[in-house]
C-alpha cells in the first residue's frame, strides 16, 4: 500500500531549516499551512476557514534548493505523500505526528514572480558530461537548429522557444 498523496497551495510558516544527516544527505524541514480561503458574499471580505498545519521534509539536492530559494510567508505549490510517524517523548509517552514527504515544491506565481536558474549536477550522476550541466540525455541542452522558412508559408518551422 502506498502513502496517500497530497497536492495543493500552502504558505511557509517559517524559513526552511536545512540540516545534513550523518551520511551527508541534505534534509530540509518546512512548516506549511494549507487553508481554505473564501469570499463572504454578504460582507465581500475574504475569510480563512479550515487550516491544516503540517511539517514537510525534502531531501538531497532539492533540500538545498528549497533552503536557498524559499522564505517565510511565501505561497508555494507542493505535492508529496502523507505519512504518520510514531515516536516516544522523554517522559515515555507514545505519540504520533502527520508529516508530508515532499516530492516537489516551488513558489506560486499567482501573486509573485520568480527567476529560475538551472543548476548543474555534481559528479557521479548518470549522463554526466565533462563540461558540467545535465548530461547528454537532456534534449534542451544542445543548440537549437537554425529556423527554416522552407515550408512555403513564410513561417518558422521550429517553435519560437
Amino acid at each position: 500500500m502506498s502513502l496517500p498523496p497530497i497536492f495543493g497551495t500552502a504558505r511557509l510558516l517559517d524559513d526552511p531549516e536545512l540540516r545534513f544527516g550523518a551520511s551527508g544527505v541534505a534534509v530540509c524541514r518546512v512548516r506549511l499551512a494549507f487553508n481554505s480561503r473564501r469570499k463572504n458574499q454578504e460582507t465581500g471580505q475574504w475569510e480563512d476557514s479550515d487550516t491544516l498545519f503540517v511539517d514537510g521534509t525534502v531531501f538531497r539536492q532539492e533540500a538545498e534548493h528549497v533552503a536557498e530559494s524559499l522564505t517565510r510567508g511565501m505561497e508555494v505549490i507542493v505535492y508529496g505523500r502523507i505519512k504518520t510517524e510514531q515516536y516516544e517523548t522523554r517522559e515515555g509517552e507514545k505519540r504520533s505526528a502527520t508529516k508530508l514527504m515532499i516530492d516537489g515544491i516551488g513558489p506560486s506565481l499567482k501573486f509573485a514572480t520568480a527567476k529560475v536558474q538551472k543548476m548543474s549536477r555534481s559528479g557521479g550522476d548518470r549522463g554526466q558530461q565533462s563540461g558540467g550541466g545535465f548530461g547528454g540525455d537532456d534534449p534542451w541542452q544542445t543548440a537549437a537548429p537554425t529556423p527554416s522558412r522552407s515550408n512555403g508559408g513564410g513561417f518558422d518551422v521550429e517553435p519560437p522557444f
